[in-house]
C-alpha cells in the first residue's frame, strides 16, 4: 500500500492516512458520516484540524446549554461532529459537504427546541439524527409543527439531515442504529411541565 510514496512529504503521507483512519472507524460504526459531521460543524471546502477546532469552539458557544433550551442534546451533536473530524484534513466536496447542509445544526436546534419543553418526550442522539419516543400521541401535532417524521415500523419520530438519502435504514432495528452510529440519550436538567399543544 505504501510503495512508491514520496518520503519527502511525510505530513502529506501522515494527513493521508489520518483521513483513511477516519473513514475505517466510520465503516466500523459509531460514527457519523462526514459530511453530516461538516454540517453540523459548518465546514466546507478545505478543512485541517485546526479549521476544525475553530468551528468547534465557534459551535459550543453557539449552542452552549446555557444559551440554548435545546443545549445538551445539540451539544451531544457537536462533540460527536468533532470527534469524527478533528484529526481529518483535506476537501470536504467529495465526502457531500455543502452549503445548503451547513444549515442543519440551525434547524435541528429549532427542532429541538420546539419540544424540549413537551412532558413524556425520550429525546435520543444517534449519529446526526434525533430520535423521539414515549407519550408521542398527545405531542404529534407539535412534532409534526417542528418538521420531526413518523417511523412506524419503530415507533419514533425522527429527525435527519434533509440530504440524506439512505435505503437500508428504515430496515433497521433501533438496536442496529444504535450499534452503528452510537447512542447518547442527554440528562437534561428538570423541565417545567408544558400541556400537550401549548407553546412556551
Amino acid at each position: 500500500m505504501f510503495a512508491g510514496w514520496c518520503l519527502r512529504q511525510p505530513l502529506a503521507n501522515i494527513l493521508f492516512i489520518s483521513s483513511c483512519l477516519v473513514r475505517d472507524r466510520q465503516a466500523e460504526g459509531k460514527l457519523m458520516k462526514i459530511s453530516d459531521a461538516a454540517h453540523i460543524l459548518g465546514l466546507t471546502g478545505d478543512i485541517t484540524p485546526e479549521i476544525v477546532k475553530q468551528a468547534y469552539r465557534k459551535a459550543v458557544q453557539k449552542y452552549h446549554p446555557d444559551r440554548n433550551p435545546a443545549g445538551l442534546e445539540m451539544m451531544k451533536l457537536v462533540n460527536a461532529a468533532f470527534e469524527v473530524l478533528k484529526q481529518w484534513s483535506g476537501n470536504l466536496d467529495g465526502e457531500g459537504a455543502t452549503t445548503e447542509g451547513a444549515g442543519y445544526p440551525d434547524a435541528v436546534s429549532e427542532a429541538l427546541n420546539a419540544i424540549i419543553d413537551l412532558v413524556g418526550l425520550n429525546i435520543e442522539i444517534c449519529g446526526a439524527w434525533v430520535w423521539v419516543d414515549g407519550e408521542t400521541y398527545k405531542h404529534r401535532a407539535a412534532l409534526k409543527e417542528a418538521n420531526f417524521q413518523y417511523a412506524p415500523n419503530k415507533k419514533r419520530w425522527y429527525f435527519r439531515p434533509e440530504d440524506w438519502a439512505s435505503s437500508s435504514r428504515g430496515g433497521m432495528a433501533m438496536d442496529d442504529i444504535r450499534d452503528r452510529y452510537g447512542s447518547s440519550t442527554p440528562h437534561r436538567r428538570e423541565r417545567r411541565a408544558l400541556p400537550a399543544g401549548a407553546k412556551s
